[in-house]
């Protein structure tokens, strides 16, 4: 897809210091989705299109990353936002929960979102089926999206197999799943 509709905005989730290299909880393949999702930010910004940041500010004792008011918890300056670029703060995994996300996208007549962050497995996850659940047409782009590994019954699952896995759910029923290459021209211009 070389072109977005009008009514298209950017929702990048969770790209925070505590999931990068020397943070508390470091992702696979992190640093390659920075770098995608820093393109993807910079195309819709010269396309002038709406780029909503996405914070998540943990509150929970026993997680001891992306705390509240932590270094960790700031989103990574590769894909920091403009000032005037909306940031919801979330304490949730959904993005739409108890906060002012939905509000924003109607009064700006979005509905479409094109969507990229962290977790694959978690806050991208949950965020896409609120929005689908709201009625906005997804798109996700997975190479702008990193995962953790998990344990299962004992069983290790490697964060490559964990992103498939959600990003194949997502695509079966909620979301277009593309590619940032899919997005972009060669010129890259949305």
């Amino acid at each position: 897809m070389s072109t977005l509709p009008a009514d298209s905005a950017l929702l990048v989730i969770d790209l925070q210091l505590d999931y990068a290299e020397g943070g508390r909880f470091p992702l696979p393949g992190i640093d390659i989705a920075m770098d995608r999702a820093a393109t993807l930010i910079e195309a819709f910004r010269r396309a002038r299109r709406p780029v909503i940041h996405v914070r998540h500010a943990e509150r929970d004792p026993a997680v001891d990353f992306l705390r509240e008011g932590s270094e960790g918890a700031e989103i990574d300056p590769r894909v920091a936002p403009l000032p005037g670029e909306p940031v919801v703060v979330k304490h949730w995994p959904n993005a739409f929960r108890h906060a002012w996300l939905h509000a924003v996208l109607s009064e700006a007549g979005i509905r479409q979102l094109v969507i990229c962050g962290a977790m694959s497995n978690v806050c991208v996850d949950s965020s896409v089926r609120a929005a689908a659940d709201f009625g906005y047409r997804c798109i996700v782009v997975e190479d702008a999206c990193a995962a953790c590994d998990l344990e299962f019954r004992g069983e290790r699952i490697p964060a490559r197999q964990v992103h498939g896995a959600f990003m194949a759910a997502l695509a079966s029923a909620y979301a277009e799943v593309a590619t940032l290459q899919d997005l972009l021209e060669p010129d890259g211009r949305t």
